[in-house]
């Protein structure tokens, strides 16, 4: 089999290393319009990477397509590959590029391929642990999604840029515009990375969310962010983002009933956000390489995977659950 993974930076790379490590996966097509990134990746994992760089040729030979470029760009990849008929995972967290991408899911349902959106570290990760966590609930009431740290540098600008754009949550059957930066919750994540503030923002987590748990009542979405994040925001990045951010965290906590008792679910990862990510994204290729997603058409991976199996599966590859055991979950 062959699979193509579109981005050399700190996650496509990633994905392309997990795909080959595998062992279902031949070949893997590696594409970037960066040629130097390109040559630098194709020396550590050898002859069966295919790299190729602009101008790309107009077919693209793969039986699944992994998208990993920067926010804003994911959306032109998706429209190319729905053309040539091949199951699709985007890793985007972008809120605008997502919504735009959901006006295609009956082109995708039509096509009869597997589209999965957001398969990062959140979303992506986050919404798996979220349809986990909601086999403990007899009724899933809320969903609070946070996150700590950031992955590459096309990762680190979209979180800087959603900080001073429109979020949404969703809030007793509507979306609730708040602005980007406002909310402050202090979030506890499993160690090393501890209690953060948190802040709302522009990303998809919310949507994607809504979309596999439409009887949820309040959905929220938020990212770790110091004063000085907050404050600059609304301007260009001040300095260029580290190549790789350090070490990072999800959180995932539900709201809701068991047993006509009101129950809190909370589960937690810590993980440097590009490693998590094409974790996740290889992880959810192997998946639609091998016709274990769980529907045709276009949805987060909350609706697309068989929970249980596929954290199985991401543990094989490293990624350690933690779950908060006690009488009251921390918020």
């Amino acid at each position: 089999m062959r699979a193509a993974v579109l981005g050399a930076g700190a996650v496509g790379a990633r994905v392309a290393r997990q795909l080959l490590s595998g062992g279902l996966v031949d070949q893997v097509v590696l594409r970037d319009t960066d040629a130097d990134r390109l040559a630098w990746v194709s020396r550590s994992l050898g002859e069966r990477l295919i790299i190729e760089h602009a101008p790309f040729p107009a077919s693209l030979e793969a039986d699944v397509v992994v998208v990993a470029t920067p926010g804003g760009t994911q959306l032109p990849a998706l429209v190319d590959a729905l053309a040539h008929q091949r199951p699709v995972i985007t890793t985007g967290d972008g809120l605008a590029e997502t919504v735009s991408m959901l006006k295609l899911s009956l082109q995708a349902k039509e096509a009869g391929v597997s589209v999965v959106l957001g398969a990062g570290f959140a979303p992506g990760l986050s919404c798996v642990l979220a349809a986990h966590g909601a086999t403990w609930l007899d009724q899933v009431e809320e969903i609070h999604i946070a996150k700590a740290g950031t992955g590459g540098p096309a990762c680190a600008l979209v979180h800087h840029r959603a900080l001073s754009r429109i979020a949404y949550d969703w809030r007793q059957g509507q979306w609730a515009r708040n602005p980007g930066g406002s909310g402050r919750s202090l979030c506890w994540f499993p160690e090393p990375v501890g209690p953060q503030d948190c802040y709302r923002a522009a990303l998809a987590g919310p949507v994607l969310l809504h979309h596999a748990f439409p009887q949820a009542e309040w959905i929220t979405s938020r990212v770790s962010a110091t004063r000085r994040d907050r404050l600059t925001a609304p301007l260009p990045m001040l300095a260029p983002p580290h190549s790789e951010g350090g070490p990072g965290a999800i959180r995932v906590e539900l709201q809701g009933k068991q047993d006509g008792a009101h129950k809190a679910v909370v589960l937690g990862v810590t993980e440097r956000p590009a490693v998590a990510a094409a974790t996740v994204a290889a992880t959810a290729a192997e998946w639609a390489l091998t016709g274990r997603l769980k529907k045709r058409g276009m949805a987060g991976l909350a609706e697309m995977v068989e929970p249980v199996a596929f954290l199985h599966d991401v543990r094989e590859r490293g990624l350690v659950i933690e779950v908060f055991e006690g009488d009251h979950a921390p918020t």
